[in-house]
């Protein structure tokens, strides 16, 4: 299969990330989707600088999810672990949270972003509610805008870079759907992981987050029909 054409796409390709081969035609800039990316940087990059206090002081902690009257909710949601953690999530938002707010508009896009990061944050803490360990972290929101993207615009195609070692190279495409149907039983199987302590990655979280957003879609997938239809049929290929 050929390559996309932007060399930016082929770059996080090769680092293992999958990328938009097909995107929905977009009539507005999707600011909300900069503005929020922006707010994430600057408030991880600042916690780095002395991480752990940041994360026990405004982390999520199940224990005690009312701690600063409810405030970690939201702080959480801007803290990262690392480098890596900041940057995956921040791809994901940036490549595929443009599509979703351009058909969802700004206000509820947003909307779908912070009630899908207070239910993976919920989702979490039933998991284990005794739980004193800080959890951070955009991924909750995230999951919730990548799941309705995926229904919203399940023809769509995403590109992968197969490989093996830094021999053999391959692209493939995949239809978006079936692209989170693989992704939502990899955070099953994480979920499970997590419930016996074999991983540190909140699964649950993004299964909180996926609920969201399978819920808005059912709501909003016809209140702009229109817009839906444009984006669906006016797609940019690299081809």
């Amino acid at each position: 299969s050929a390559a996309p054409e932007e060399s930016w796409k082929q770059i996080a390709a090769f680092l293992g990330m999958p990328v938009e081969f097909d995107a929905p035609q977009e009539q507005r800039k999707p600011w909300a989707t900069w503005l929020l990316s922006a707010a994430i940087i600057c408030a991880s990059l600042l916690a780095f600088s002395n991480l752990r206090y940041a994360v026990q002081r405004f982390g999520f902690i199940p224990a005690e999810a009312m701690r600063l009257d409810g405030l970690t909710f939201i702080t959480s949601f801007f803290l990262h672990a690392g480098i890596i953690h900041l940057a995956g999530n921040m791809y994901f938002l940036l490549a595929f949270g443009h599509a979703a707010e351009n058909f969802l508009r700004p206000l509820r896009y947003l909307a779908l972003i912070a009630l899908a990061a207070f239910i993976g944050d919920l989702a979490h803490m039933a998991l284990d509610p005794r739980s004193q360990m800080p959890c951070i972290g955009a991924s909750g929101g995230i999951a919730g805008v990548i799941t309705f993207y995926a229904l919203n615009f399940p023809r769509l195609r995403l590109a992968f870079l197969m490989r093996w070692g830094f021999v053999w190279f391959h692209w493939i495409r995949l239809p978006a759907w079936f692209v989170f149907v693989l992704w939502f039983l990899f955070q099953i199987i994480g979920t499970l992981e997590q419930k016996v302590g074999m991983s540190s990655v909140s699964s649950a979280a993004h299964l909180g987050g996926a609920a969201v957003g399978i819920a808005a879609w059912f709501v909003w997938r016809k209140t702009n029909d229109e817009a839906r239809m444009r984006n669906g049929e006016g797609m940019t290929k690299s081809e």
